[in-house]
């Protein structure tokens, strides 16, 4: 005979089981456009569907991927960043008077893809330094500028791979240009 300590923890277990079943991985997230990120982001706006990211350490979000997290000047707000550097990482500015430093635990370092900009304008990590790992919201996969332009965004290898089962459910091209008209 199983005892009852057993039965509700199996219980438990396939109620835990069952709702992460009945949650959806992803979100779409509008963009208010940024050049800052183009041509990930188009500077006019758009959406990008965001895969939530159960534990926010260096095993599941990986160098190069491109992230929405908080933004660390204007509370509120979200931004979105390539994930440059994780903790443990040792920073080098081109300046000479900066000092090298090394990215504490749960610190990342994040960039803007246009390189071109100033560090005021690209608002990026050469502005606002390191930023915490739990401002980091979610993974873009995918983003769609106009209802004509959009696509997989480039992302580490890795995360390529984990994300590809996510967007063959979860992704739903018509529903994105619906939604981001509206």
């Amino acid at each position: 005979m199983v005892s009852l300590s057993t039965w509700f923890r199996y219980a438990a277990h396939k109620f835990d089981y069952c709702i992460s079943l009945s949650l959806k991985l992803t979100y779409v997230c509008q963009t208010k456009g940024e050049e800052a990120m183009a041509p990930i982001v188009s500077p006019t706006g758009g959406a990008v569907l965001v895969r939530k990211l159960a534990n926010l350490s260096p095993t599941e979000v990986f160098v190069g991927d491109v992230v929405l997290l908080k933004d660390p000047e204007k509370s509120g707000n979200f931004v979105i960043r390539r994930l440059a550097a994780l903790e443990g990482y040792e920073m080098v500015s081109n300046d000479e008077k900066d000092e090298p430093f090394v990215l504490e635990k749960d610190q990342c370092w994040v960039l803007a893809d246009n390189l071109v900009l100033k560090p005021k304008e690209a608002r990026d990590s050469r502005l606002f330094g390191p930023v915490p790992m739990t401002d980091i919201l979610g993974r873009v996969i995918y983003s769609l500028r106009t209802a004509v332009d959009h696509g997989l965004v480039e992302n580490s290898g890795m995360a390529t791979k984990l994300d590809g089962p996510v967007l063959a459910v979860e992704l739903d091209v018509e529903e994105l240009a619906k939604n981001n008209k509206a």
